[in-house]
């Protein structure tokens, strides 16, 4: 499947009656919002239809409208958020209170009102992890030994945030997805909270359709996000369209001379088996 190429979010108003777009790296950078893409947004909303953001963040939904906020994405840019914290949440009610933690204080928000009873490794029934403990400083490696460890007791690895990398500023920092990748090597179990799996999705479209106030056809959302192993390949999983922001994490693979490559694009997406039906290279 060859992508179509876009210059705008505009020419598909008329093809999908709702949008579930990715946050970090498509609205907004870690430091400020990319305003072309709030607007872009904001337009399609003004049609009528919802707009759902669709986030990895490993914190509750509540707490996310403060940071874009903060960030200044403008509040008519969306309906309705989701995160994979919600889903974390869910599967920490699930599996009982020892758990052993790994992640920063910024995520400390996803525990207020969980009955968890943090625990040493030796004690722990699971893991739960929402990041780098110090994103900014310390590579996923510096971490091999300690989940060695987990894994040789074979606790499960709830990952509340499958990204691998995500665009702060300028600067590629990386996530609580890299981590789980060296627990698999490890052959520890891991459960994935977010986005490419299932869960989230099915969330995200019940809150697309409560907003609708109806039913929608799965052929008529749109999922917007730049990340391969999360977004696309979590819309093709599902079996919805995808535009593929690529001018951040995967810029270089889908360009030549700076300039989107359709057939560059189709070959690259293949090779990670997925897919993408637009690619566009910022949300405008």
């Amino acid at each position: 499947m060859t992508p179509t190429i876009l210059d705008t979010l505009d020419s598909l108003h008329d093809h999908y009656d709702a949008v579930l777009c990715d946050v970090w790296g498509v609205i907004h950078n870690g430091r400020e919002a990319y305003g072309e893409a709030c607007d872009a947004l904001a337009r399609f909303r003004a049609t009528g239809k919802p707009v759902v953001l669709i986030s990895n963040a490993p914190r509750p939904s509540h707490v996310i409208p403060t940071q874009l906020q903060r960030l200044g994405v403008r509040r008519d840019a969306w309906d309705a958020i989701v995160t994979s914290g919600d889903a974390t949440i869910a599967e920490i009610t699930r599996r009982g209170p020892k758990a052993y933690k790994i992640g920063p204080s910024k995520d400390e928000g996803l525990y207020d009102g969980l009955p968890v009873d943090f625990q040493p490794a030796a004690t722990a029934d699971y893991v739960i992890c929402t990041g780098l403990r110090d994103d900014l400083s310390e590579p996923p490696e510096s971490y091999r030994d300690e989940l060695a460890t987990l894994a040789a007791r074979n606790l499960p690895f709830v990952c509340a945030n499958p990204d691998r990398v995500v665009q702060f500023g300028g600067q590629l920092i990386p996530c609580a997805g890299a981590l789980a990748d060296i627990y698999e090597e490890l052959r520890g179990p891991v459960i994935m909270a977010g986005k490419p799996y299932a869960p989230i999705y099915d969330l995200t479209i019940a809150q697309a359709e409560a907003l609708a106030g109806r039913v929608l056809d799965r052929s008529r959302l749109l999922c917007i996000g730049d990340g391969l192993p999360t977004d696309v390949k979590g819309a093709s999983n599902q079996g919805l369209d995808c535009l593929m922001v690529a001018g951040g994490i995967h810029a270089d693979e889908l360009s030549v001379d700076g300039m989107l490559d359709a057939r560059l694009a189709a070959t690259f997406l293949a090779g990670h088996g997925t897919s993408a039906a637009f690619v566009i290279d910022a949300l405008r």
